[in-house]
Protein backbone atom coordinates (compact mmCIF):
# COMPACT_ATOMS: atom_id res chain seq x y z
CA UNK A 1 0.00 0.00 0.00
CA UNK A 2 1.29 3.46 -0.76
CA UNK A 3 1.37 6.14 2.13
CA UNK A 4 -1.36 8.95 1.57
CA UNK A 5 -0.52 11.88 -0.07
CA UNK A 6 0.38 15.08 2.20
CA UNK A 7 -2.73 17.23 0.47
CA UNK A 8 -5.09 13.97 1.42
CA UNK A 9 -3.21 14.06 5.10
CA UNK A 10 -3.80 17.87 5.15
CA UNK A 11 -7.44 17.03 4.19
CA UNK A 12 -7.52 14.64 6.74
CA UNK A 13 -6.31 16.96 9.12
CA UNK A 14 -8.41 19.42 8.30
CA UNK A 15 -11.64 17.69 8.55
CA UNK A 16 -10.66 16.45 11.81
CA UNK A 17 -10.43 20.05 13.18
CA UNK A 18 -13.71 20.86 11.79
CA UNK A 19 -15.70 17.95 13.29
CA UNK A 20 -14.43 19.25 16.61
CA UNK A 21 -15.19 22.83 16.31
CA UNK A 22 -18.77 21.54 15.01
CA UNK A 23 -18.82 19.52 18.32
CA UNK A 24 -18.00 22.53 20.60
CA UNK A 25 -20.91 24.62 19.65
CA UNK A 26 -23.47 21.94 19.49
CA UNK A 27 -22.51 21.01 22.66
CA UNK A 28 -22.06 24.36 24.79
CA UNK A 29 -24.91 25.21 23.01
CA UNK A 30 -27.12 22.19 24.13
CA UNK A 31 -25.52 22.05 27.89
CA UNK A 32 -23.00 25.10 28.45
CA UNK A 33 -19.72 25.68 28.68
CA UNK A 34 -19.03 24.16 32.54
CA UNK A 35 -20.91 20.64 31.99
CA UNK A 36 -19.05 20.09 28.58
CA UNK A 37 -15.74 18.54 28.88
CA UNK A 38 -13.58 17.91 26.26
CA UNK A 39 -14.18 14.32 26.02
CA UNK A 40 -17.50 14.68 25.13
CA UNK A 41 -16.71 17.01 22.58
CA UNK A 42 -14.09 14.02 20.86
CA UNK A 43 -16.68 11.32 21.80
CA UNK A 44 -19.49 13.82 19.22
CA UNK A 45 -16.58 14.90 16.91
CA UNK A 46 -15.79 10.56 16.57
CA UNK A 47 -12.29 11.39 17.16
CA UNK A 48 -9.82 10.40 19.36
CA UNK A 49 -9.71 12.19 22.85
CA UNK A 50 -5.87 13.26 22.65
CA UNK A 51 -6.45 14.97 19.03
CA UNK A 52 -8.31 17.51 20.80
CA UNK A 53 -5.00 18.52 22.98
CA UNK A 54 -2.81 18.75 19.21
CA UNK A 55 -5.13 21.15 17.85
CA UNK A 56 -6.37 22.81 20.85
CA UNK A 57 -4.41 24.35 24.23
CA UNK A 58 -7.44 23.63 26.04
CA UNK A 59 -11.45 24.28 26.39
CA UNK A 60 -11.47 27.75 26.08
CA UNK A 61 -9.76 28.23 23.45
CA UNK A 62 -11.67 25.56 21.19
CA UNK A 63 -14.69 27.13 22.05
CA UNK A 64 -13.60 30.62 21.24
CA UNK A 65 -12.43 29.06 18.19
CA UNK A 66 -15.88 27.20 17.20
CA UNK A 67 -17.85 30.04 18.08
CA UNK A 68 -15.81 32.53 16.13
CA UNK A 69 -16.04 29.80 13.38
CA UNK A 70 -20.00 29.98 13.32
CA UNK A 71 -20.20 33.96 13.88
CA UNK A 72 -17.72 33.76 10.36
CA UNK A 73 -20.30 31.42 8.46
CA UNK A 74 -23.17 33.02 9.37
CA UNK A 75 -21.56 36.41 8.44
CA UNK A 76 -20.64 35.20 5.25
CA UNK A 77 -24.28 33.54 4.21
CA UNK A 78 -25.50 36.26 5.50
CA UNK A 79 -23.55 38.96 3.15
CA UNK A 80 -23.40 36.59 0.16
CA UNK A 81 -27.27 35.46 -0.01
CA UNK A 82 -29.92 36.53 -2.84
CA UNK A 83 -30.32 38.93 -3.50
CA UNK A 84 -26.91 39.17 -3.84
CA UNK A 85 -25.33 42.71 -3.77
CA UNK A 86 -22.46 45.28 -3.14
CA UNK A 87 -24.53 48.01 -1.41
CA UNK A 88 -22.39 48.93 1.50
CA UNK A 89 -25.01 50.28 3.68
CA UNK A 90 -26.70 47.00 2.68
CA UNK A 91 -24.18 44.58 3.81
CA UNK A 92 -23.70 46.84 7.14
CA UNK A 93 -27.32 46.42 7.76
CA UNK A 94 -26.62 42.21 6.90
CA UNK A 95 -23.52 41.97 8.97
CA UNK A 96 -25.47 43.51 12.65
CA UNK A 97 -28.37 41.54 11.97
CA UNK A 98 -26.37 38.41 11.60
CA UNK A 99 -24.84 39.02 14.62
CA UNK A 100 -27.45 40.22 16.64
CA UNK A 101 -29.08 37.26 14.78
CA UNK A 102 -26.50 34.71 17.00
CA UNK A 103 -27.84 36.41 20.06
CA UNK A 104 -31.10 35.87 19.73
CA UNK A 105 -30.97 32.61 18.50
CA UNK A 106 -28.42 31.15 20.56
CA UNK A 107 -28.30 32.89 23.89
CA UNK A 108 -26.63 30.06 25.48
CA UNK A 109 -24.10 29.55 23.19
CA UNK A 110 -23.21 33.23 23.08
CA UNK A 111 -23.43 33.74 26.53
CA UNK A 112 -20.71 31.31 27.07
CA UNK A 113 -18.67 33.12 24.41
CA UNK A 114 -18.99 36.71 25.95
CA UNK A 115 -17.98 35.12 29.88
CA UNK A 116 -15.05 33.27 28.27
CA UNK A 117 -13.93 36.18 27.05
CA UNK A 118 -14.22 38.10 30.26
CA UNK A 119 -12.08 35.60 32.04
CA UNK A 120 -8.60 35.64 32.61
CA UNK A 121 -7.67 34.47 28.82
CA UNK A 122 -9.33 37.41 27.47
CA UNK A 123 -9.66 37.42 23.72
CA UNK A 124 -7.82 34.88 21.82
CA UNK A 125 -6.57 35.09 18.55
CA UNK A 126 -7.26 32.13 15.90
CA UNK A 127 -8.05 31.08 12.25
CA UNK A 128 -11.53 31.71 12.65
CA UNK A 129 -11.52 35.03 14.61
CA UNK A 130 -8.87 36.55 12.10
CA UNK A 131 -11.57 35.62 9.09
CA UNK A 132 -14.17 37.12 10.94
CA UNK A 133 -12.28 40.43 11.17
CA UNK A 134 -11.45 40.11 7.77
CA UNK A 135 -14.72 39.83 6.63
CA UNK A 136 -16.29 42.79 9.68
CA UNK A 137 -13.41 44.95 8.23
CA UNK A 138 -14.65 44.28 4.54
CA UNK A 139 -17.69 45.49 5.80
CA UNK A 140 -16.41 48.81 6.76
CA UNK A 141 -14.72 49.43 3.71
CA UNK A 142 -17.61 48.65 1.49
CA UNK A 143 -19.72 50.90 4.01
CA UNK A 144 -17.42 53.79 2.79
CA UNK A 145 -15.32 53.77 5.89
CA UNK A 146 -11.85 55.97 5.04
CA UNK A 147 -9.77 54.37 8.07
CA UNK A 148 -10.88 50.89 8.80
CA UNK A 149 -8.36 50.08 10.69
CA UNK A 150 -10.15 52.39 13.36
CA UNK A 151 -13.63 51.74 12.26
CA UNK A 152 -13.10 47.74 12.41
CA UNK A 153 -12.51 47.89 15.90
CA UNK A 154 -15.43 50.02 16.96
CA UNK A 155 -18.14 48.23 14.51
CA UNK A 156 -16.21 44.92 16.81
CA UNK A 157 -16.40 46.88 19.96
CA UNK A 158 -20.67 47.66 19.17
CA UNK A 159 -21.78 44.70 18.20
CA UNK A 160 -19.85 42.60 21.41
CA UNK A 161 -21.49 45.30 23.50
CA UNK A 162 -24.91 44.79 21.87
CA UNK A 163 -24.15 41.17 22.41
CA UNK A 164 -23.36 41.43 25.54
CA UNK A 165 -26.52 43.75 26.58
CA UNK A 166 -29.23 41.07 24.37
CA UNK A 167 -27.66 38.76 27.21
CA UNK A 168 -27.22 40.17 30.34
CA UNK A 169 -29.64 37.60 32.95
CA UNK A 170 -32.35 39.57 34.00
CA UNK A 171 -31.80 42.76 32.54
CA UNK A 172 -31.32 41.78 28.50
CA UNK A 173 -32.18 44.54 26.09
CA UNK A 174 -34.42 43.63 23.59
CA UNK A 175 -32.34 42.61 20.01
CA UNK A 176 -35.11 45.25 17.88
CA UNK A 177 -34.30 48.43 20.29
CA UNK A 178 -30.40 47.10 19.75
CA UNK A 179 -30.84 47.05 16.20
CA UNK A 180 -31.98 50.62 16.24
CA UNK A 181 -29.46 52.01 17.78
CA UNK A 182 -26.76 50.59 15.36
CA UNK A 183 -28.74 51.25 12.43
CA UNK A 184 -28.66 54.59 13.58
CA UNK A 185 -25.96 55.27 14.12
CA UNK A 186 -24.65 53.19 10.59
CA UNK A 187 -27.61 55.46 8.86
CA UNK A 188 -29.67 52.60 7.74
CA UNK A 189 -32.99 52.32 6.92
CA UNK A 190 -35.28 50.21 8.47
CA UNK A 191 -35.88 47.99 5.90
CA UNK A 192 -32.54 46.83 5.32
CA UNK A 193 -30.96 43.57 6.42
CA UNK A 194 -33.20 41.56 7.96
CA UNK A 195 -36.17 43.45 9.37
CA UNK A 196 -37.63 42.25 13.02
CA UNK A 197 -41.18 41.72 11.56
CA UNK A 198 -39.88 39.74 8.42
CA UNK A 199 -38.13 37.57 10.74
CA UNK A 200 -41.49 36.89 12.73
CA UNK A 201 -43.46 36.10 9.54
CA UNK A 202 -40.63 33.67 8.49
CA UNK A 203 -40.32 32.28 12.17
CA UNK A 204 -37.06 33.01 12.51
CA UNK A 205 -33.89 32.31 11.38
CA UNK A 206 -32.54 29.58 13.90
CA UNK A 207 -31.08 26.52 12.39
CA UNK A 208 -30.04 23.71 15.13
CA UNK A 209 -28.77 21.59 11.63
CA UNK A 210 -24.98 23.84 12.14
CA UNK A 211 -23.36 21.13 9.39
CA UNK A 212 -23.66 23.39 6.50
CA UNK A 213 -20.83 25.94 8.65
CA UNK A 214 -18.45 23.56 9.06
CA UNK A 215 -16.53 21.37 6.52
CA UNK A 216 -17.04 18.03 7.92
CA UNK A 217 -18.49 16.07 4.89
CA UNK A 218 -17.08 12.72 3.66
CA UNK A 219 -12.94 12.56 3.65
CA UNK A 220 -10.85 12.74 0.53
CA UNK A 221 -10.46 9.39 -0.94
CA UNK A 222 -8.24 6.80 1.23
CA UNK A 223 -8.25 4.19 -0.96
CA UNK A 224 -4.92 2.78 -0.13
CA UNK A 225 -6.57 1.41 2.84
CA UNK A 226 -5.47 3.26 6.04
CA UNK A 227 -8.20 4.78 8.39
CA UNK A 228 -8.49 8.37 8.88
CA UNK A 229 -6.77 8.46 12.50
CA UNK A 230 -9.05 11.38 13.68
CA UNK A 231 -11.98 8.59 14.01
CA UNK A 232 -9.85 5.81 15.62
CA UNK A 233 -10.79 5.15 19.30
CA UNK A 234 -8.53 6.48 22.26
Amino acid sequence: MSPRSASVNEELRRRSRERLLQAAVELVSEHGYDATTLGDIADRAGSARGLVSYYFPGKRQLVQSAVHRLMHRTLEEALEREPHTEDGRERMARAIDAILGLARDRPVLMRQHMAGILQAEGFMQCPEQRRLAELLREVCVRHGSADPDTDYPMLRALLMGAVYAALVPGVPMPVPVLRAELFKRYRLDREQGVPPDAEAVSGGTCDMDLSRFFATGSPPDCSEGRPDPSAQSK
